[in-house]
């Protein structure tokens, strides 16, 4: 039998991974361990060449670090597609954010705005840029720092309007979910996996990560709050 099989995967997939790792176990004796950790630092440590047998994390940084000669070309398996949603403490007044103008005002009215150094920050620095209200609001503007949920933020009162992946938001206590970015600006971030070169049981991880990308695990991925990729 393999040995027990290292992943490593930012927060956004933590309980998914887990999920899907239960129900890869009730027909593999498989040893699986999922180490979860703020997406900038997983691939921080990946690209330094710390030894992992896979890495689950966005679509485009996967790519990246098969270009760095981290991940085996060739072996991105695509697994899920989230997006971004917005939330505030619970029992707090219901903001709308039904199109991209109220959204705008929803920010503009805020007293702090908080966000990821995930993709959906990223995407959230560049809205707020083509807006023309970066400056504006730079001051009001808290970045959760990497593996900390803007969602705990949220519920400790240090942020009033929060964004994040669905997924490291549906079960946190203390907020409120109000929905996801209006249509006309989601974001949808795809999550990816890849046998990383330093495996020494490419064979085993492929077999798993072919699990997790196939159709029977669709419901698992959907009650994550992410779709199947």
């Amino acid at each position: 039998m393999a040995s027990q099989i290292h992943i490593i995967s930012s927060m956004a997939t933590k309980q998914l991974l887990a999920d899907l790792v239960a129900k890869f176990q009730q027909s593999h004796s498989q040893q699986i361990l999922v180490e979860s950790v703020g997406g900038v630092d997983a691939a921080k440590r990946v690209q330094a060449g710390e030894a992992f047998d896979a890495v689950v994390l966005a679509a485009n940084v996967i790519d990246q670090l098969t270009e760095a000669g981290r991940i085996v070309a060739g072996s991105r398996a695509d697994l899920v597609k989230s997006g971004v949603y917005v939330a505030v403490r619970a029992g707090a007044p219901r903001v709308d954010i039904g199109s991209e103008q109220a959204l705008k005002q929803a920010v503009l009215d805020a007293r702090t705005i908080g966000y990821s150094t995930g993709p959906s920050g990223i995407y959230l620095a560049k809205l707020f840029e083509r807006w023309g209200i970066a400056d504006q609001i730079k001051d009001r503007t808290v970045q959760a720092t990497p593996g900390v949920p803007v969602g705990s933020l949220i519920a400790k009162g240090e942020v009033e309007l929060g964004f994040q992946q669905l997924s490291e938001m549906m079960n946190l206590p203390g907020i409120d979910i109000l929905g996801p970015l209006p249509p006309e600006i989601q974001t949808l971030t795809t999550f990816s996996a890849g046998v990383a070169t330093a495996s020494a049981q490419p064979e085993a991880v492929r077999e798993l990560l072919a699990f997790m990308a196939s159709a029977d695990t669709a419901q698992i991925k959907r009650s994550n709050g992410m779709e199947p990729a």
